[in-house]
């Protein structure tokens, strides 16, 4: 069965949501609002595949944070299937948060 665009809108905004339960350990901001998720491409069959960055190639979680995005994406309603793409291009910095992250650290 192939979603409507409505329906994938509807899952695109359930999986933002769980993006933003998602916590870099070393920042106390969500990967979401902290601009680590570049993209988030949902086919009308369910797959779903995201495209993120980590605030360093040498970032601590770079093993285990890409399967906490892929573990709470696979876990909404209507995905199929949920597919983890890490990018270090554009390399990932400060004024890529919101400007929510921004005001929560103090930097605004």
């Amino acid at each position: 069965m192939k979603y409507t665009d409505d329906q994938i809108a509807d899952i695109g905004e359930e999986i933002i949501k769980e993006l933003k339960t998602v916590f870099d350990p070393e920042i106390p901001v969500d990967i979401y609002e902290l601009g680590l998720v570049y993209d988030v491409q949902i086919s009308d069959e369910g797959e779903v595949l995201v495209i993120m960055t980590l605030t360093s190639p040498n970032c601590p979680v770079a093993e285990t944070l890409p399967v906490e995005v892929e573990d709470k994406v696979r876990g909404v309603e209507g995905v199929k299937s949920a597919k983890i793409e890490l990018t270090f291009e554009p390399t990932w910095t400060k004024e890529m948060m919101s400007e929510e992250a921004k005001f929560e650290l103090g930097m605004l």
